[in-house]
């Protein structure tokens, strides 16, 4: 009678997980959906007007050059210097959305987590309902209020739009970030003498800044991205914000493809940036912040 060695033992396979494979495919399919029309940007812009349009098409072009580049951002010529205006006029407005939407959104917040009075629950659902609306419906409204504080073809105009826009979410983004942090903190603060606004200086506004930068590229975006208010509060040229810029490369006969492929690529530069540079707190805030209310 034989025996079977410890060699010979049947060996046990693990069952594939067809789940976790199915979702490793989706993965490469939206990351592939998100790179492709990325790259197709990028070497578009590399192209010249006639290589554009060669048919079959050809993902790396055989004389690649950054005449599109030179071109947008020399101040030397016409394009170069409406380029930077657009630029120039989107960075100003954005930046300053940016400041006044956190600098009203963090007292609005710590309000509404530390404090307790009528009406608190009410309110703070108030200020989410305009989530709940298309921002079309308020434009025409919007722009009569515009028009009688003599805003029109102002920028003011765009940085109090976007700011009344981005607050609801960085109100309710910072309000969870802020019931995360232990109220004890601020009375062992009090205790050792501290006000209530040092207390929240010292204590709470360290602890709370991944919720504040991820407030703040939130509301960067916002105002980078926005075309349909600036193309309705604005008129003139030298006022237009980079989304408004782009339509001029349309033209009656004929579309500058290469020099609007190189002017998105430029524009997304600064987004693409900021996420790279500060993704962990943007995570950090919205798996610590955004799931508690």
């Amino acid at each position: 009678m034989t025996t079977l060695a410890a060699n010979d033992a049947p060996v046990s396979r693990k069952p594939i997980d067809w789940w976790r494979w199915a979702g490793r495919v989706f993965l490469f399919l939206m990351f592939l959906f998100t790179v492709l029309p990325m790259a197709w940007m990028v070497l578009t812009s590399i192209k010249t007007q006639f290589a554009t349009f060669q048919y079959p098409p050809q993902w790396w072009p055989k004389e690649p050059t950054l005449d599109n580049y030179v071109r947008l951002l020399s101040p030397l010529n016409p394009t170069g210097r409406e380029f930077l205006t657009y630029l120039w006029n989107s960075i100003f407005v954005s930046i300053c959305s940016t400041i006044l939407g956190v600098a009203v959104a963090v007292p609005a917040a710590y309000a509404f987590s530390r404090f307790r009075f009528p009406g608190r629950q009410f309110l703070f659902f108030a200020v989410l309902l305009r989530n709940m609306f298309p921002a079309v419906i308020f434009l025409m409204p919007l722009f009569l209020l515009m028009r009688g504080l003599g805003l029109i073809n102002n920028q003011l105009s765009l940085i109090i739009t976007y700011l009344t826009f981005g607050l609801p979410l960085s109100i309710w983004l910072l309000k969870g970030f802020y019931d995360n942090i232990p109220v004890q903190l601020e009375q062992a603060a009090r205790i050792d003498g501290a006000s209530k606004f040092q207390a929240f200086l010292l204590i709470v506004m360290p602890l709370s800044t991944p919720g504040i930068i991820a407030t703040a590229i939130y509301s960067f975006i916002l105002a980078w991205n926005e075309y349909v208010f600036a193309l309705t509060f604005l008129s003139s040229k030298e006022k237009f914000t980079m989304p408004i810029g782009l339509q001029q490369f349309f033209t009656e006969y004929a579309t500058d493809w290469p020099g609007l492929m190189a002017a998105s690529f430029i524009m997304s530069v600064p987004v693409v940036v900021m996420f790279l540079v500060l993704q962990r707190y943007f995570v950090r805030a919205l798996t610590e912040g955004a799931v508690k209310s």
